[in-house]
């Protein structure tokens, strides 16, 4: 049984795409919104020293965004009707575990293709300008340009509509949003 939840939209793409500033901003104005998974998960194993870090383990690092983004999506369902953004989504952990050249098992893309979002998906386009790594975002410029290119390829793939971000201020950019959802 697909579960379609037409006020869910992801804003995905690239690590240091802009995604969470946008998004924080946008939730400063209002709107209800997801946290992000991987960068959780990071967060939480280094803090326990545990082992589900891309890094150490990234089939355990994906099942715990699986995890995540399915507690996520639920979390919101149960909240009422209005809009989420989701810093990302369920199809992302399909891209990440092709982007790391890991099977995807089965019960992974079932929930991609159970669990849907709205289907027009925010992407960021790499921007390099705006690209920094921190203590979590250790990819370099290269591996931000193949995942979003994962994500373009894994959201197409499950029939999503992709529709760009400008490369814009943060306000720009919410604004953008905010009319392509009206």
């Amino acid at each position: 049984m697909r579960c379609l939840q037409d006020n869910f939209h992801i804003l995905t793409g690239g690590p240091g795409s802009g995604k969470s500033t946008l998004l924080d901003h946008l939730e400063g104005v209002g709107f209800r919104r997801s946290l992000e998974a991987g960068r959780g998960i990071i967060q939480d194993q280094v803090a326990i020293d545990g082992p589900a870090l891309p890094w150490r383990d990234r089939a355990l690092f994906a099942e715990l965004m699986l995890g995540w983004e399915m507690r996520s999506y639920h979390a919101a369902r149960q909240d009422g009707s209005a809009p989420v953004l989701f810093d990302r989504g369920l199809p992302d952990v399909v891209g990440y575990l092709r982007l790391e050249g890991l099977g995807v098992p089965p019960h992974v893309m079932k929930a991609a293709e159970t669990f849907r979002y709205n289907e027009r998906v925010f992407i960021a386009p790499v921007w390099p300008e705006i690209y920094r790594q921190d203590a979590e975002r250790r990819q370099d410029m290269e591996t931000a340009r193949r995942t979003h290119e994962a994500m373009v390829s894994v959201y197409r793939e499950l029939g999503y509509t992709l529709i760009e971000l400008p490369k814009a201020d943060v306000a720009a950019r919410a604004e953008f949003v905010r009319c392509c959802l009206a």
